[in-house]
């Protein structure tokens, strides 16, 4: 979930920042069988009208009042009920916190020679101009990808834009989220009306039927931006094989509190008054049946974290893009007494799909994360959960009666990796905030730009967040389901974040229960530096790539990516476009922030395959100027047009051949 910021207003700019809301290889045994579960609760969805990608007036330079979104939400919730205790018979948590794995650097390769395409994506620039300016800074950029019949649909918090899968050339022009769902704006500048606030999108091309499908949680509101307690799973899904056409909407009540259809899961607003729950962090998959959206569950207003949930929907259907479509609730996955977090659903090439069981979809999942979820106060693990949807052609019947069956199995271990550091350069924003000599509109020093009261000026350049150890993007190719995730490592004696990542074996026995081993695992790293939010992806003939985020002391932050092949074999570092100058965004200063910065970063990359090639995004800084340049009154914070007050990450978009 974005990060976001309460904002008052300020007579001669009509901006000041109140308060902040911070939202977010061996061969080894098998363990810790699950049970085998139905899901329950299918439900019929109208449609909610057709759309399509239209772009509308651009934004001006500047500030505007409101920059940031007047509420949000914590990302981690505290789920202390949900703690197991380590050292118990049967906690699959370690006694106690496992050290860094000890890693070799890679090397890094000195040319790009597999990289047919790479442009710039969508910047904080884009975003926050779209719509006649009508939206707010938002922090980070979670990346949505998908690529088929000569187009690429990128999508991040809160914009989409169309490409060709050719050049890599613009199509269209960048669609706000808000209105591409029917809603009104994020924010509309005449009013001051604030609209539902959509989150982490994400982006899949369904090869089979030649349909592009686009899914967001919505926030819904009040005019004021308050929550409502409603929220919806929103599905798009292109009419035909071009994104450039139009698209049947569905909203999808997601609260879970008994009202508008949905099961009630007893979250609650304080622990015991009953209210509504919150799908966090949308992930999608398929097989040749089905596309799955998992979610993490929260109370939207109380302390508690659920379960993981699973959104399934039957392809077929979704393609025909009816008057209403079927969506089946896989409610409260767990695995060995723990609840399941961050259960990515695989991706696969076409006719790369499990045909066991009438169908299977596999998902990955690792015990870790901060803790605050999985139960696991070590932040620490050496297991995998491995997961199964089966009976999966069911979806394609009016009564859908899928199976759910999970497993833990030993793996390498991983770590909560540090937040990661990154090359020093000029912070403008950062410098802005700490300057009392400039002469502005309004006395001196550039901070007055922002702020009625002084604030301290002793911002520093900022350490970017490195997520948690939670599963990334999975893939199922050749039967092999492979994932990738954050983790701590030591390189050279330093602590670093780096990347861990598995393949794994599974099938359903006979008893419709998962198996499944890791079969190939390893590290990667690079001395001096941090690489984060990995992203995997496979071609049908098994020759794979992992794109991240490289940033450290030798690095602003960067594109890079790893070759991997199904045999486990992987190549160096490359780097596909490197960082310009430093993260620069105001989640990572402690003015906009009550002093308790977290630098957001990424959340999730994306990466796919297109035929033989494979197409990758993720954040980096593509610009960079100086204090001089950004305090330019005139259009203050726009360094010439490559950039905005508040914020400079921007995307990159790679094609890689064989």
């Amino acid at each position: 979930m974005k990060f976001t910021a309460q904002l008052t207003r300020r007579r001669a700019l009509g901006l000041a920042i109140a308060s902040v809301i911070v939202a977010a290889g061996l061969t080894t045994p098998t363990v810790s069988v699950g049970a085998t579960a139905a899901a329950t609760g299918t439900r019929a969805i109208p449609s909610g009208g057709t759309t399509s990608i239209r772009s509308g007036p651009t934004g001006v330079n500047g500030l505007q009042q409101p920059e940031l979104r007047p509420n949000g939400r914590a990302e981690e919730g505290s789920a202390e009920a949900n703690r197991a205790r380590p050292g118990s018979n049967d906690s699959p948590f370690p006694d106690s916190p496992l050290p860094p794995p000890k890693v070799q650097s890679s090397a890094v390769a000195r040319s790009n020679p597999d990289v047919a395409v790479s442009v710039n994506g969508l910047t904080h620039r884009d975003q926050r101009l779209a719509n006649g300016g009508n939206q707010f800074s938002l922090e980070p950029p979670d990346q949505a990808l998908c690529v088929g019949n000569g187009y690429v649909v990128e999508a991040v918090n809160s914009v989409l834009r169309v490409r060709s899968a050719r050049t890599g050339a613009a199509l269209s022009g960048v669609q706000d989220i808000n209105t591409f769902y029917g809603y009104p704006a994020a924010v509309n500048r005449a009013t001051g009306v604030i609209g539902p606030n959509v989150i982490d999108p994400v982006c899949l091309y369904d090869p089979d039927h030649g349909r592009f499908v686009v899914a967001i949680t919505t926030l819904h509101v009040r005019p004021d931006g308050a929550f409502t307690g409603r929220n919806t799973i929103d599905v798009a899904v292109s009419n035909g094989r071009s994104p450039l056409g139009n698209w049947t909407i569905y909203h999808v009540p997601a609260q879970n509190d008994g009202t508008e259809g949905t099961p009630n899961h007893g979250c609650t607003v304080d622990g015991t008054n009953p209210g509504p729950c919150f799908q966090d962090y949308p992930h999608i998959g398929a097989d040749a049946n089905g596309i799955y959206i998992s979610t993490n569950e929260y109370d939207l207003f109380g302390p508690k974290y659920s379960a993981a949930q699973i959104f399934a929907f039957s392809k077929a259907q979704l393609a025909a893009h009816g008057s209403s479509v079927n969506v089946t609730l896989v409610e409260d996955l767990s695995v060995a007494g723990t609840p399941g977090f961050t259960v990515w659903p695989a991706n696969s090439p076409k006719g790369e799909y499990s045909k066991e069981r009438n169908g299977t979809e596999y998902l990955l999942s690792t015990i870790a994360g901060d803790g605050s979820e999985t139960g696991n106060p070590t932040r620490t693990a050496n297991k995998l959960g491995i997961w199964a949807i089966t009976n999966t052609k069911s979806l394609n019947t009016a009564t859908p009666a899928l199976g759910i069956t999970s497993r833990l199995t030993n793996s390498q271990t991983y770590v909560f990796p540090p937040k990661a550091t990154q090359k020093r350069g000029p912070i403008p924003l950062g410098q802005c905030i700490n300057d009392t000599k400039l002469l502005t509109p309004f006395g001196d020093g550039c901070w007055r730009a922002f702020f009625v009261n002084e604030p301290a000026h002793n911002e520093v350049e900022s350490s970017p967040d490195s997520l948690d150890s939670r599963m990334q993007q999975t893939w199922y190719v050749n039967g092999t389901l492979w994932g990738s995730s954050g983790t701590a490592v030591k390189v050279k004696g330093e602590l670093k974040a780096g990347i861990a990542w598995f393949a794994v074996r599974p099938k359903i026995d006979d008893a419709g229960q998962i198996e499944g081993k890791v079969k190939k695992q390893g590290y990667i790293a690079l001395a001096d530096n941090n690489l984060t939010m990995p992203a995997i992806a496979f071609t049908r003939d098994g020759k794979g790539a992992i794109a991240f985020s490289v940033m450290g002391e030798k690095y602003y932050p960067s594109a890079g990516y790893v070759r991997i092949s199904e045999n486990g074999s992987v190549g160096p570092i490359h780097i596909a476009s490197k960082g310009l100058g430093p993260d620069d965004g105001f989640s990572g200063y402690n003015a906009f922030t009550n002093g308790a910065p977290r630098t957001r970063w990424g959340d999730y990359g994306a990466a796919v395959s297109d035929g033989d090639t494979i197409w990758m995004a993720s954040e980096y800084i593509g610009q960079t100027c100086t204090l001089a340049q950004y305090a330019d009154f005139a259009s203050f914070g726009s360094c010439g047009g490559t950039r905005t007050a508040l914020a400079n990450w921007y995307t990159r978009l790679t094609k890689l051949s064989q």
